[in-house]
C-alpha cells in the first residue's frame, strides 16, 4: 500500500524513471518525498482523542514493537552482509538516517547471486520502449507478460503490476488512479494466466482488466447510491451542520472510527457518535473496543 501511494503521489513518469525504479526497489534509503510514505507513528492518530484502557495501551505498544521488528527485518534483508555498520543500522544509528546506496547483492541465503536484477530490469525496459507506439492497453498486456516471463526482481514480483499501472497513468489512459490488475487476475484461472501460448496469456490479462473495471464501476455505482440516500438526511439542516462533511468522510474511507471523525470534523467524541448514528452506518467490528463503521 505504501508503494502504491508513493507511485500515485509522484508525477506520472516518476515510477518508470531511473530514480523511481531505484527507490521502489529499495536500492537506497532516503527521506520519503511525500507524507504518504513517512514511517507511521507509534500510536494511531485516529485514536488519539479516545480514552484508552490499560489493555488497549498495552495492545498498541505490542503492535508498535511488531512494526519496528518488521522494519528492522526488511532493512536487514536489503543490506549486504559485508556492509559497514552505518549502513546496516547497527549501534545507535536509526534507519531514517541511512542514506548510503544498498547493493542488491545481499545474503546468498536470501538472494541468488546469479540473479542479475539490473540486467533483467534492463531487458524489461527494452520491452517498455518497444511498446511506446502501441495502444496503451495492449502495451500494458505485453509489459505484464514480459514481467511474468523475465521475473526481474527476486523478492518484489508484486511490483510489476504497479509499474504497468504507472505506465497507463503516464500515457493518460488512467489519469486519476492506479489500475488494480490483481483484483481482476484473481478471477482468471491459473492455467490461462500461465499458459504456454502467449496469445492466451494476453487474452487472460485483458479479461482481467475487463473484470476489474466492471467491479470498480459497480462499486462506484454503489457508493453513488449511498451518497444519494445519505444526502436526503440533509433536508432542513442548518448551514453550519457537520453532517455534509461526515458524508464525505464516510465515502472517502472504507472504515471510520469515532476518533477519526472527531479529529477531521473537529467535534467531540459524543458528537462524532451522534453523526455516525444519524447516517445509520454499519458497525463493522462487532466489539465494544476499537469500534469502526463503514458503508456496506
Amino acid at each position: 500500500m505504501r508503494v502504491r501511494r508513493q507511485i500515485a503521489s509522484n508525477p506520472p513518469a516518476w515510477a518508470l524513471s531511473a530514480k523511481g525504479l531505484a527507490s521502489l526497489r529499495g536500492r537506497w534509503f532516503t527521506d520519503p518525498v511525500t507524507p504518504e510514505v513517512i514511517a507511521e507513528p507509534v500510536s494511531n492518530p485516529e485514536f488519539l482523542n479516545e480514552s484508552k484502557t490499560d489493555a488497549e495501551s498495552a495492545f498498541e505498544d505490542e503492535l508498535a514493537r511488531f512494526d519496528a521488528l518488521l522494519d528492522r527485518t526488511s532493512h536487514r534483508l536489503l543490506t549486504p552482509a559485508n556492509a559497514p555498520a552505518s549502513v546496516r543500522g547497527e549501534g545507535r544509528l536509526e534507519r531514517k538516517s541511512v542514506s548510503s546506496e544498498v547493493s542488491s547483492d545481499g545474503d546468498p541465503l536470501v538472494y541468488d547471486p546469479d540473479w542479475d536484477e539490473d540486467e533483467r530490469i534492463g531487458r524489461w525496459l527494452v520491452v517498455h520502449d518497444m511498446t511506446r507506439d502501441l495502444p496503451p492497453l495492449l502495451a500494458a498486456a505485453l509489459l505484464w507478460d514480459a514481467w511474468e516471463d523475465i521475473e526481474p526482481l527476486q523478492h518484489q514480483h508484486w511490483l510489476g503490476p504497479m509499474l504497468v499501472s504507472a505506465m497507463l497513468r503516464e500515457r493518460g489512459k488512467t489519469r486519476s488512479h492506479l489500475a488494480a490488475f490483481n483484483s481482476g487476475l484473481r478471477n482468471v484461472p491459473r492455467d490461462r494466466r500461465r499458459a504456454r501460448d502467449r496469445a492466451t496469456r494476453l487474452a487472460a490479462f485483458l479479461g482481467a482488466v475487463e473484470a476489474a473495471s466492471i467491479a470498480n464501476l459497480k462499486e462506484i455505482e454503489r457508493l453513488g447510491l449511498a451518497r444519494i440516500q445519505m444526502e436526503r438526511k440533509l433536508k432542513d439542516r442548518r448551514s453550519t451542520s457537520s453532517l455534509p462533511g461526515m458524508i464525505d468522510l464516510a465515502l472517502s474511507r472504507p472504515m471510520i472510527s469515532a476518533g477519526l471523525v472527531a479529529k477531521e470534523l473537529k467535534v467531540s467524541q459524543r458528537g462524532a457518535l451522534n453523526l455516525i448514528g444519524e447516517l445509520g452506518l454499519r458497525e463493522m467490528t462487532g466489539r465494544g473496543r476499537y469500534r469502526a463503521w463503514g458503508i456496506i
